[in-house]
């Protein structure tokens, strides 16, 4: 005699096996026993289970048999269960109104226990041979691939709430990352609004508009009509020039303490080499009297040649003092190493001059010991 056998028997003791009743409730409880049983086993396949509920309809088939040897199907609907109707189904007889537990295919799973009260004596219905339907699971089993069958019970939920805890984490982890995001969008907006990137430079220029730049005697023009240096000769066709200072007659040339004047000549001519000293000290030019009566009341333009020492630039700055005709202005050139006419003009007023005036000329404006060669200095006028 099986286990299943054995244990609907001892079912069967607690109760009136005759009652048809009866025995309907022990079945039943036997198919949630069973049910319980592949439930709580995670490794048990589909096909399995199924094969263990037709033995199980097989056995009941047989038993029903003995006390319906021709009585009609009473069993069509043994698979639905009745809660709190059926009665413990369990090995070993272990006395009372409660049969011992059943073990379901032999595979050491205990079915729980399920109590059984007594029912009134009924008599033996007459019939057919009895039916018991097919029964399937109410769902599929888990499939067992995969499924370590060694692991523990304690393994196995530790392992069910780990990857519970990663399934609830995940969300999380990708929020997190959405909001990372938006921040550091709306940071790199906010800073682009706030230094102004999206914004003209009209915009951004939020001062009262500047009016017009206006040359001063002080400003540097490098591409102005002062600027120079024009071609060696380029104004002597078209003008009449009256000779300020030259090389052959150096006396009217005056420098200060620390700065020097001294004559010497190459292969491109004479030349007075001035050098300022502390102070960026200029080197006094003599303009004589009859000079300055020949360009009163007229349009003068004067003309300085000049060279920087050796290749080295260097910013030269002049000033003109004519007494009672005025001055000039500060002019400053950028002078280089080729031989070069840097030009200044000025309108002249219409008197007569007391007596002569001086052009100065410092040759390193930045104060950095730098020389200019001064080869000549003349002027001419226009009506």
């Amino acid at each position: 005699m099986d286990s299943i056998e054995k244990a609907i028997r001892n079912a069967f003791e607690k109760g009136d096996p005759e009652n048809r009743e009866f025995r309907e409730k022990v079945y039943r409880a036997a198919f949630a026993a069973l049910d319980r049983a592949l439930k709580s086993n995670p490794a048990m396949t589909v096909e399995a289970a199924i094969n263990r509920r037709k033995a199980l309809q097989a056995k009941i088939t047989e038993i029903e048999s003995e006390f319906q040897p021709a009585g009609p199907s009473f069993a069509a609907d043994l698979g639905a269960a009745r809660p709190g109707a059926a009665p413990d189904v369990k090995l070993g007889g272990n006395g009372g109104r409660t049969a011992p537990e059943v073990s379901i295919g032999g595979n050491g799973k205990k079915a729980p226990s399920v109590s059984v009260g007594a029912s009134p004596n009924g008599a033996r219905a007459s019939g057919v041979t009895p039916v018991v339907p097919d029964i399937i699971p109410d769902r599929q089993m888990p499939p067992a691939a995969g499924i370590d069958e060694k692991l523990t019970r304690a393994e196995r939920r530790r392992a069910d709430r780990a990857s519970r805890r990663t399934e609830r984490r995940r969300p999380f982890a990708a929020m997190f990352f959405v909001v990372t995001l938006l921040a550091m969008g709306g940071i790199g907006a906010w800073w682009a609004v706030q230094t102004g990137l999206f914004k003209s430079p009209e915009e951004i220029d939020t001062s009262v508009p500047n009016p017009p730049r206006q040359l001063e005697s002080e400003d540097f023009v490098p591409g102005g009509a002062n600027s120079g240096p024009a071609r060696q000769g380029e104004h002597d066709q078209a003008r009449n020039w009256i000779s300020v200072f030259s090389p052959a007659d150096p006396t009217d040339v005056s420098a200060p303490s620390g700065a020097s004047a001294e004559m010497t000549q190459d292969d491109t001519g004479r030349f007075l080499r001035i050098r300022s000293g502390k102070g960026a000290a200029a080197i006094s030019f003599d303009v004589g009297q009859g000079v300055l009566q020949q360009i009163a009341g007229k349009h003068a333009v004067f003309d300085v040649v000049a060279r920087s020492e050796d290749g080295k630039e260097t910013q030269m700055a002049i000033d003109c003092d004519f007494g009672e005709l005025g001055d000039c202005g500060r002019k400053r050139y950028l002078v280089g190493y080729e031989r070069g006419e840097y030009l200044f003009e000025m309108d002249v007023p219409d008197k007569q001059p007391a007596g002569g005036g001086t052009i100065a000329i410092s040759p390193d404006f930045e104060e950095q010991g730098k020389a200019v060669d001064i080869y000549e200095i003349r002027v001419s006028v226009t009506e």
